[in-house]
């Protein structure tokens, strides 16, 4: 009974990352067809290659456990027919919401600028998701001691990893044109404002500085004029 709960808990987990990566394969597919940028579109390529090796690969180690490859999650114990039946249901749900999205991806955004930003945020978010999936595969084979699951989970990881760091290098960059694209350059330039003001302030400080200096010149000189004159005053009255 333990080895077959075992088997089941690492069947359901595989199960899971097998029904994403067969997901992902269509919403790659509907990318690599908008992408514009040469570096992006090649990188998408290379991955749906990747992603349609790991689906075959958790594919060979479902079967390996004893089950069958499902993109929907699999199903609790339950009378035969009715679990069945919901797998089947849920399945084809998952079948559909995958076709769909590539059309649906196709219409996004104000410009292709703002579409391939879309996209390459959407894909990011998968990434975090199948990494967070093969994380906790990883971690769930070694609990089981199942080297050969973790290793696959390892190394499917990393995988996601690199793309994920492709993405988020990529992403400011996709975000920069979309300014490009859709701001006008009047609107992108840096407010003078701001500069214009400390100019301001710069020319009143001057100013005033200036204006102090000669209020000092003028008093001393005034201080000056008068002591001469008080002694000029005293010497005429000694004389007299």
């Amino acid at each position: 009974m333990t080895e077959t709960i075992r088997q089941a808990k690492l069947v359901q987990y595989l199960s899971e990352a097998y029904g994403k990566e067969k997901e992902l394969e269509t919403a790659l597919q509907a990318h690599i067809k908008m992408a514009k940028r040469p570096p992006y579109k090649k990188r998408l390529q290379d991955h749906l290659k990747e992603t349609r090796a790991q689906s075959k690969g958790l594919e060979r180690r479902i079967k390996a456990l004893g089950a069958k490859a499902e993109r929907a999650p699999v199903p609790v114990p339950g009378p035969a027919a009715a679990a069945e039946a919901a797998t089947a249901v849920t399945a084809a749900a998952t079948k559909a919401l995958a076709a769909a999205k590539g059309p649906v991806h196709a219409l996004r955004g104000t410009g292709e600028a703002e579409k391939q930003l879309k996209n390459a945020k959407d894909e990011l978010w998968n990434e975090y998701e199948e990494i967070g999936n093969y994380t906790a595969i990883e971690t769930l084979a070694e609990a089981l001691h199942d080297s050969e699951t973790a290793k696959l989970a390892r190394e499917y990881r990393r995988q996601e990893e690199r793309m994920a760091n492709f993405l988020l290098k990529l992403i400011p960059q996709l975000t920069k044109a979309v300014v490009t694209e859709e701001v006008p350059a009047a609107e992108r330039r840096k407010p003078a404002a701001a500069a214009s003001s400390r100019s301001r302030g710069t020319r009143t400080a001057s100013a005033s500085r200036s204006s102090g200096s000669s209020r000092s010149g003028g008093t001393a000189r005034s201080g000056g004029t008068a002591s001469r004159s008080s002694r000029s005053r005293s010497s005429r009255a000694s004389s007299s």
